[in-house]
């Protein structure tokens, strides 16, 4: 491997520790479809062991979100990633970035968010095309 390959894989395992993953944790993935980033997949999945569908019935550390414009109600979306998510739980909304297609405004995100009892509280770079919004609910960021 080179020397730029192995920086570039580092800094997408730095990625996966801004998303607060831990070993052990269980992380609910919706949304995916082929244009996902599949090397910031590949780094959460080496950390937490593996990423379960939305039809599990664990109570889930984590929520990954795949979302881009025209996937639905985002609203409908967010309301249902709280079902299984744990009280201290987290929502990561990712996004194309702007100027890709299925971009979405982050007014969207910061508009809809609290009607879905969800308070954002950071946005990080998540790869070469996507943005990840980090939402918890109101409990959650009280307890930080």
């Amino acid at each position: 491997m080179s020397a730029t390959a192995g920086h570039a894989a580092d800094g997408v395992r730095s990625l996966a520790d801004r998303f607060g993953i831990e070993p052990g944790m269980v992380v609910m993935e919706m949304g995916y479809d082929d244009d996902v980033d599949e090397d910031l997949r590949d780094a959460l999945i080496d950390r937490c062991g593996e990423l379960v569908d939305e039809d599990t019935d664990e109570v889930v550390d984590a929520v990954l979100v795949w979302y881009r414009d025209g996937d639905g109600d985002l609203f409908d979306l967010l309301v249902q990633t709280l079902t299984p998510l744990a009280d201290s739980g987290v929502v990561w909304l990712l996004t194309p970035k702007a100027g890709r297609p299925g971009h979405v405004e982050p007014s969207e995100i910061s508009e809809v968010a609290p009607t879905a009892g969800l308070q954002q509280t950071s946005t990080v770079n998540a790869g070469k095309d996507w943005s990840a919004a980090r939402l918890v609910t109101p409990r959650a960021a009280r307890k930080k």
